[in-house]
């Protein structure tokens, strides 16, 4: 699918860009043309040279060539490429990118690119972590660019987590299936459908300054939201209070208490095929909020607090034939607490995860699954990016939604 497609290879300053070496080969071997861009840091990880032996094309880095003055016009190479593929991308350049800096003819050439961008961060994993980063990479999927997800493995800094960039055969797969037609197949599996998904946590006021709230990031339901909506669903996420970016096409509906979280669902299922009930809602609120600030006094203070809507459980009972799927973060008795729950609250399949289970839980960016349906077949999934969890639920979706 690559024969004779021609394509820009971006390298920025990454451990990682020892990898654009294999990758520019594998481009070659299948037949692309390919030219190579720099940023003057990127040559102190790999040498011009060897990227200029494998792609058969020198090396640009600089906006003019000092010693005769010819220049490298970044709009006749945004003109000519079919694709324009930066890997690895720092969270420098991808900030760059989302803000428009032009500082060197790799990010001048981006934007005057009219070919579709894929970008392959390469970070450590608390850089690719900060909201700042998920802020940019979404700004960046909003105007249309494609995030090739970084791997989890052992990074640089001998700490393990996401960030890595993707292997070369596997980026080359995925332009492959770009210019193949393939992503738009997958784009298009739920086309025509409307679909829900709750996520973060609740905010429960006891005051004007202090509330009650758990440790939910939201990652596992952004994720499920962007995958839905990358097959071609129409998708609403009602969001509590999180600092991620909403996913490209997603609409988002902003909520902060169990209350609101209630009223947005019910109103928004009344138009929809289906839900998933990733967030986690507080079971209990404050009876009364006080209208100023409680003060500290006495060594113990009370505080009342009452049952909030069960949303799954209410969806449950007015679901019909859409489909519903819940979520179990237990600590004890998992199997048998997510069966109660799923027959409970009347939904189609639970998604079971555990605190205890290293990698899966609150705030990180993996998680381990088992799917438990009405007929109490339990399918068990290994640890992997949530991103890849959200592709597995969403598998299951569409199972249902063509029953």
């Amino acid at each position: 699918m690559l024969a004779g497609k021609r394509i820009i290879v971006g390298v920025t300053g990454s451990i990682a860009a020892y990898k654009a070496a294999i990758l520019v080969r594998l481009l070659v071997k299948a037949g692309a043309e390919v030219r190579v861009l720099m940023t003057p840091l990127a040559k102190e990880f790999i040498t011009p040279l060897t990227l200029a032996t494998l792609s058969k094309h020198p090396i640009l880095v600089e906006f003019f060539n000092p010693e005769n003055g010819e220049w490298n016009s970044h709009v006749s190479l945004g003109e000519w490429a079919d694709a324009y593929l930066i890997a690895p991308a720092t969270a420098n350049t991808i900030a760059k990118m989302a803000t428009g800096t032009a500082d060197n003819l790799l990010l001048t050439t981006y934007l005057s690119a009219r070919c579709p961008v894929f970008v392959a961060p390469a970070m450590d994993l608390d850089m690719f972590a900060h909201p700042a980063t998920w802020g940019n990479i979404g700004t960046l999927r909003r105007y249309g660019n494609h995030i090739i997800e970084p791997a989890s493995g052992e990074l640089a800094s001998g700490l393990e987590g996401k960030g890595r960039m993707e292997e070369p055969e596997r980026i080359v797969e995925v332009l492959s299936a770009y210019f193949g037609g393939e992503e738009t197949q997958v784009e298009t599996t739920l086309k025509g459908r409307k679909l829900m998904v709750t996520a973060g946590p609740t905010l429960e006021p006891i005051d004007p300054v202090r509330y009650i709230s758990n440790h939910s990031s939201g990652k596992m339901g952004y994720a499920i939201a962007a995958e839905l909506s990358r097959r071609g669903a129409e998708v609403v996420l009602v969001s509590g209070r999180t600092g991620l970016p909403v996913p490209q096409g997603v609409k988002r509906v902003d909520v902060l208490t169990a209350e609101e979280m209630y009223r947005a669902a019910v109103d928004t299922f009344a138009g929809c095929d289906g839900a998933v009930m990733c967030a986690a809602v507080a079971d209990y609120t404050p009876a009364e909020v006080a209208v100023t600030k409680i003060k500290k006094e006495g060594a113990e203070w009370t505080l009342t607090l009452r049952q909030t809507h069960d949303i799954a459980a209410e969806l449950g009972c007015v679901k019909g034939d859409r489909v519903l799927v819940g979520f179990a973060l237990e600590t004890d008795h998992e199997r048998e607490n997510a069966v109660k729950k799923l027959q409970k609250k009347h939904l189609d399949f639970i998604v079971l995860n555990s605190l205890a289970e290293a990698g899966a839980g609150f705030g990180v960016d993996t998680n381990r699954i088992t799917i438990i349906d009405r007929e109490g077949h339990a399918e068990e999934y290994g640890l992997k990016p949530k991103s890849d969890v959200a592709r597995d639920i969403a598998d299951k979706i569409e199972k249902y939604l063509d029953r």
